[in-house]
């Protein structure tokens, strides 16, 4: 069994999007997502409680590239709610791509939050949609469940993990990432904007 991470009752792990489109051979890899599924699954024996994150597309989102004639994936364009990159057709409801990684070991996770499933809307943090203003309900059930530190783990680094990260602090929480089990796709140098945004917001990184 792993040592539990030294804290106060109220914490709680965030596992953000281990799934199968993120890892090794997935639509939209992250370069090394398959090696953390060791080490968060060594993490969550630490936790009492630990949440999931799923991103969870309906076909022909309006964040995939596929959905744009003439643009290509990691383009930005804007749509109602702002600039939002494109992306890869990736984590299609009830596709294999979006399954949990099968080395994925958490029997324990007693919430599962499927987010991403407006099609006009993409959501990398685990609170809020991409158009900051649509909550997911998380920050409601945490509160109730009387959590009040999150801790981070998951893909990728420098988005969905980035952007619950900050959210949980904009709402009142505490937040820690543990970096080593998290993987970027940093591409154009957005792993260390994001690592720079995260230390600004009062976000704690460690490595455990």
């Amino acid at each position: 069994m792993a040592a539990k991470i030294p804290s106060e009752a109220g914490s709680i792990l965030l596992v953000v999007d281990v799934q199968n489109d993120f890892c090794d051979g997935g639509a939209l890899a992250v370069a090394g997502g398959s090696e953390i599924v060791p080490e968060v699954n060594r993490l969550a024996e630490g936790f009492d409680h630990v949440v999931l994150t799923q991103d969870w597309h309906p076909p022909h989102h309006d964040s995939f590239a596929s959905r744009h004639p003439g643009r290509k994936p990691f383009e930005t364009v804007d749509l109602a709610y702002g600039t939002q990159t494109l992306w890869p057709d990736h984590c299609i409801q009830n596709t294999e791509g979006a399954a949990f990684h099968r080395k994925l070991v958490i029997p324990h996770a007693e919430l599962v939050l499927r987010k991403g499933f407006d099609p006009g809307v993409d959501s990398y943090s685990a609170f809020v949609e991409n158009d900051r203003s649509t909550p997911t309900g998380l920050a409601g059930y945490l509160r109730e469940r009387g959590f009040d530190h999150v801790y981070l783990v998951g893909l990728a680094l420098d988005y969905c993990v980035h952007y619950s990260a900050i959210d949980a602090r904009r709402l009142g929480f505490a937040a820690t990432v543990i970096e080593n089990a998290c993987r970027a796709i940093d591409q154009g140098g957005t792993l260390n904007a994001a690592m720079r945004e995260m230390q600004a917001a009062g976000v704690a990184i460690v490595r455990r």
